[in-house]
């Protein structure tokens, strides 16, 4: 048969390798699923002047669209 808890060991070390197997392929799939989610390229920034006021579309009137609530911020 052979030493006693030898049994026990090798079911403890299949679990073992079991759960680094799952692990790997769940982390590869995360990874591979975050990457596929992100926006093509190419990137690029925007230059923007904070003395100019942002170009924001007007508000709809009442006539236009029923009730509508419209309003911006200004942060300056």
């Amino acid at each position: 048969m052979g030493r006693p808890g030898e049994r026990r060991r090798r079911v403890w070390r299949l679990v073992v390798i079991v759960w680094v197997l799952v692990v790997a392929v769940a982390g590869g799939l995360t990874l591979w699923m975050q990457d596929s989610t992100e926006p093509r390229g190419p990137y690029v920034w925007e230059e923007t002047n904070p003395d100019e006021p942002p170009d924001l579309p007007p508000c709809p009137t009442p006539e236009e669209a029923g009730a509508v609530a419209c309003a911006y911020a200004d942060l300056h």
